[in-house]
């Protein structure tokens, strides 16, 4: 019976430190004040009122973005380096994994950058956090 308790236990510590590792990763990733620097682009008319990674329908009108890496929910502030114009949105969808751009912005994120005519601009994308009373400020 002993054996059995013991292997038993130990595959509930396996399962533990797995999760607290998960966790970690996704906490580093939300850290404010982290900066990533990439291509942005701005989702395509024929999403307009699909779902969303996290549940929400997708508006043009929104201000939000798809991102691989940062958890949903966190606010980034998108800054368009060749304008130095920018926007605060909220992540709420994910890329297809295969794309190499860094975020994908709604129409109007991006005209508020003043992109949409080229279709693609270089960012600078700062994280924010996941707490929404962030924009106030910034």
């Amino acid at each position: 019976m002993k054996p059995f308790y013991l292997l038993y236990t130990f595959f509930l510590l396996l399962s533990f430190a797995g999760t607290s590792q998960t966790r970690q990763v996704s906490t580093r990733n939300t850290v404010p004040g982290k900066v990533q620097y990439g291509t942005a682009s701005f989702y395509a008319d024929k999403f307009e009122g699909k779902k969303t990674a996290n549940g929400e329908t997708f508006t043009q009108k929104g201000m939000t973005a798809a991102h691989n890496t940062l958890p949903l929910g966190t606010w980034i502030r998108v800054t368009n380096l060749s304008n130095h114009k920018t926007v605060v949105v909220k992540v709420n969808d994910r890329l297809h994994p295969k794309n190499p751009r860094l975020v994908d912005l709604s129409k109007t994120a991006a005209k508020k950058l003043g992109y949409t005519g080229h279709g693609l601009t270089k960012v600078r994308v700062d994280v924010l956090g996941k707490n929404q009373q962030l924009i106030a400020i910034n």
